[in-house]
């Protein structure tokens, strides 16, 4: 017989979190009825534009016997498109306070009021024969999408197994992306984009919350914000055992203890203590950074610019809104290819790849535009950087800092980290959006380039500043800004568990 060996057993290797049922619809159902909003409310009023100006005339003559001037038009237009934004940087000031005090699943649930309501207005809004409807409507829907386009990568980054985070993160710009590509198939003339068919087309944003709010109810909270914030061990411990599939998650729970210890020494964080505190001095200016670069490389004047790109060509205006959708559907590709490769490439390379490609994009763009009068094939190379851009940006710029901004910051300070982001996300996007007509009627061409330049500096900074995240927990990542914020992580208490944490050596970049 033999003698039982002495000695420890081999410690278990962790499990990796696999992409369980209850995780994949949970997903599903706040993405869906939440992210996608967004990106249907981006797109929803551009191709029938025109239908809608007619309705606004219109109305406008039966209040007083005659029809708008092109100044008066042009304002109520720019106020239609322009309060989406604004109504975003409302949603994004108020998401911190609303995601701590009612947590992040009933935070997005109540936020479906500012989708239903609104859609519901914009539906009447003919029979109404009041066009001030959908003006307000769309500061409504600003509000929902400023909360959601927070709220949102909060929640599915702290549901989400650390291997399963990229992927999970990077749904929100998924979804983002698929409510723009439906919302210009819907605007089509064909289907809805017509003056019969626009008041169900806008009316269509209501679809998707009330999908949130029937099925959303059935999935957990999460898990981060159950223990750490409401100290409810046994809910928390419940919920991991839903998302993962597996009964033992002690191995998650301490990890989630251990953020909880580092939290104490920090406390919760408001807006302006987050300027001044150390510890996270790194962590917010990166967030600034990638979402300003994100902005500020080019999207939107691509976006804005591309009828005139397309009309350059030889594309007429009526086949200009089919390539506007081909456009759509390589955003859609490169955008899923970038959510299932985030895991495997990591954070650093898809942004490094993604702004290599828009830089290069926009200069080849440049000399194309500069020169196609002399040489007019170098229109069709104009068309081709436009979807090279488009597909440069869908695989990192785009999705990715939904990703890292919920990684970089531990959950006392994320809250108040997602309301600046936010605020920076809606407030560059607005200064795009307002400056770029002006700066391409003054400079033409030349204006690719600042884009170029904004997409070099901002891959410098990613090179240097922000390290891989992928596979780490949160503590541990704080642990890598620690060092460059010259401040020291307190070490976990015994008491909390007999087993001993090991931190793994986290992959760092120079600085």
């Amino acid at each position: 017989m033999k003698k039982k060996e002495s000695g420890t057993p081999p410690p278990t290797p962790p499990r990796e979190g696999r992409l369980q049922p209850t995780l994949v619809l949970a997903t599903l159902s706040a993405a869906f009825g939440s992210a996608f909003q967004y990106g249907y409310n981006i797109a929803v009023v551009n191709t029938p534009h025109k239908v809608l100006k007619s309705f606004y005339n219109e109305t406008y003559f039966e209040r007083h016997g005659t029809f708008l001037d092109e100044t008066a038009m042009l304002l109520l237009w720019s106020c239609t498109v322009s309060m989406f934004p604004l109504g975003g940087l409302v949603g994004s000031l108020v998401v911190g306070p609303l995601v701590h005090r009612c947590g992040r699943k009933r935070a997005l649930l109540i936020n479906n009021v500012f989708a239903i309501v609104p859609a519901v207005l914009m539906g009447v809004s003919k029979v109404a024969k009041a066009f001030e409807l959908i003006i307000f409507s769309r500061v409504v829907l600003g509000v929902c999408a400023g909360i959601s386009y927070s709220a949102l990568p909060m929640y599915l980054g702290e549901l989400a197994p650390k291997n399963r985070r990229g992927t999970l993160g990077t749904m929100t710009e998924v979804f983002v992306i698929m409510g723009v590509f439906l919302a210009q198939i819907f605007s089509l003339q064909a289907i809805l984009g017509n003056p019969s068919g626009w008041p169900v087309l806008l009316a269509v944003t209501g679809v998707p919350a009330l999908f949130q709010l029937l099925s959303l109810p059935f999935f957990p909270e999460s898990p981060h914000y159950t223990l750490i914030q409401k100290k409810d061990e046994e809910t928390a411990r419940q919920a991991l055992r839903k998302l993962r599939g597996w009964a033992d998650v002690e191995d998650e729970m301490e990890e989630m203890r251990v953020e909880a210890q580092a939290e104490e020494a920090e406390g919760r964080l408001s807006v302006l203590n987050l300027f001044t505190f150390q510890p996270v001095r790194w962590q917010l200016i990166s967030i600034i950074v990638l979402m300003a670069g994100q902005q500020f490389s080019g999207i939107n004047a691509i976006n804005y610019y591309a009828d005139t790109i397309y009309a350059s060509a030889g594309v007429a205006a009526t086949h200009s809104q089919y390539v506007t959708v081909g456009v759509g559907a390589v955003n859609i590709l490169m955008t899923v290819i970038s959510a299932f490769t985030v895991e495997r490439l990591g954070r650093r390379r898809l942004l490094l790849v993604g702004y290599g490609i828009c830089g290069s994009a926009c200069v080849v763009l440049t000399l194309a535009l500069l020169f196609q009068s002399v040489v007019p094939e170098l229109s069709y190379l104009s068309i081709i950087c436009v979807f090279t851009y488009i597909a440069g940006h869908s695989m990192g710029p785009s999705p990715v800092p939904s990703v890292v901004r919920t990684e970089i910051f531990l959950q006392s300070s994320r809250p108040a980290a997602f309301m600046v982001e936010g605020a920076v996300h809606w407030f560059t996007g607005f200064v795009v959006g307002f400056t770029f007509p002006s700066v391409q009627e003054g400079i033409g061409a030349y204006s690719f380039i600042i884009f170029a330049g904004i997409c070099l500096l901002t891959a410098v900074y990613v090179y240097v500043v922000i390290p891989e995240t992928k596979g780490q927990t949160f503590v541990e990542i704080n642990q890598i800004f620690a060092k460059r914020n010259r401040v020291e992580i307190p070490e976990k208490k015994e008491e909390i568990t007999d087993a001993p944490v090991t931190f793994h050596p986290a992959k760092e970049t120079s600085f």
